[in-house]
């Protein structure tokens, strides 16, 4: 199964996936060829240069990925 997804990056992304009520997973590099999903999504509550926060929780950007789907089902 092949997932297609975007990784939002910048604010302008981040602000679009907020107001189109998105959901947003959480990833976490490993290494450079494993990840961890941290969290397998919400909505995007809020955000700031240094963090975003999702289903209550805070995730620091430059430490944590933040994906969508490009294909939702």
């Amino acid at each position: 199964m092949n997932h297609t997804y975007k990784v939002l990056k910048s604010d302008i992304e981040l602000f679009a996936a907020a107001l189109s009520q998105v959901r947003v997973y959480v990833v976490q590099s490993l290494d450079e060829d494993f990840i961890s999903v941290v969290d397998y999504g919400g909505t995007i509550e809020k955000f700031s240069p240094d963090s975003v926060k999702i289903a209550g929780a805070y995730y620091i950007r430059n430490q944590f990925e933040f994906r969508v789907d490009k294909n939702p089902r």
